[in-house]
């Protein structure tokens, strides 16, 4: 009955950290996206409008 105990204890603790990770890895990707599309705003409009023929 302990063996069942242990990984509760150890599993309802490890969510909430790997709640927290995520949540900075989202915070990262968010920041790393935010700065890509600044760069290619930058680039100009082709990048963009070249995308935007495929689509459409």
């Amino acid at each position: 009955m302990s063996e069942e105990t242990v990984p509760l204890t150890a599993g309802a603790g490890q969510p909430k950290g790997l709640l927290q990770q995520m949540e900075e890895l989202m915070a990262a990707l968010n920041a790393d996206l935010s700065a890509l599309d600044a760069d290619l705003q930058g680039a100009g409009g082709s990048v963009r409008e070249a995308g935007e023929e495929k689509a459409g």
